[in-house]
């Protein structure tokens, strides 16, 4: 696998800067990764390379690419700064951005075969929009912070999908990560609980990290790719 290198991804308003995770191979299945509040953070990028690995390309677009300013996870008030610059973006537009970067997924000489979407947070609810905008072949969401707002698009969400959530998450309490796995869920839905996890467990932060859950989670995110987004030569769904 090579570095990721830079690329745009045509918009109304203008190039919006991404980055692009080629597989060793040169070519396979598109995803792409849409981030947390914290923006194309390292962690992100290092999910992206994870996703490479297995085989796939990977597109990571900066949706927060309108606005000034990023977050410094270095700083002790960076949970702040994520929350006035997420508060300062148009989830509408956000939405109609995701959805242009998965076009243009599909269109790059680099993706073979099928593309599907995977958010972490503020990434996993807006994944789940775009989803219901456009057409992925899959959908991965991690303890989609918007969700239970957007519960009303769970129709218009065709893709095979996999949904994550932590039981001790503080920012969506259990009693409405339930509804939300009864309104989501069906055939084509995959929902996993998380025993003991909070929200964000999958980043490394140890404020967020919950290693089992984080751990279980990507086996059963690469287990659901492996079946409903196979690469070329990759392991078999039976494998």
């Amino acid at each position: 696998m090579s570095a990721p290198v830079a690329v745009t991804v045509p918009t109304v308003d203008g190039p919006m800067p991404a980055h692009l995770w080629v597989p060793a191979g040169g070519r396979g299945p598109g995803l792409v990764l849409l981030q947390e509040i914290f923006g194309v953070s390292d962690y992100i990028r290092d999910r992206a390379g994870d996703l490479a690995e297995l085989g796939y390309t990977v597109l990571a677009p900066e949706i927060y690419w309108r606005l000034d300013g990023t977050v410094d996870e270095s700083r002790e008030d960076f949970m702040d700064q994520a929350m006035a610059l997420v508060g300062r973006l148009d989830w509408d537009t956000a939405v109609a951005d995701g959805v242009a970067a998965l076009r243009t997924l599909r269109e790059r000489p680099e993706t073979s075969g099928p593309v599907g979407v995977v958010g972490f947070c503020f990434g996993g609810g807006l994944a789940f929009s775009v989803a219901a905008a456009d057409a992925p072949d899959v959908l991965v969401s991690y303890y989609g912070s918007a969700l239970p707002n957007l519960l009303g698009l769970a129709d218009q969400v065709a893709a095979p999908s996999i949904h994550h959530f932590g039981t001790d998450d503080s920012y969506i309490p259990l009693e409405t990560v339930l509804n939300i796995r009864e309104v989501v869920g069906g055939p084509e839905v995959e929902f996993h609980l998380h025993d003991g996890a909070g929200h964000a467990f999958d980043n490394p932060r140890p404020e967020f990290h919950h290693a089992e859950a984080s751990a279980a989670a990507w086996q059963q995110t690469t287990a659901f790719l492996t079946r409903r987004l196979p690469v070329p030569g990759g392991p078999s769904a039976h494998s």
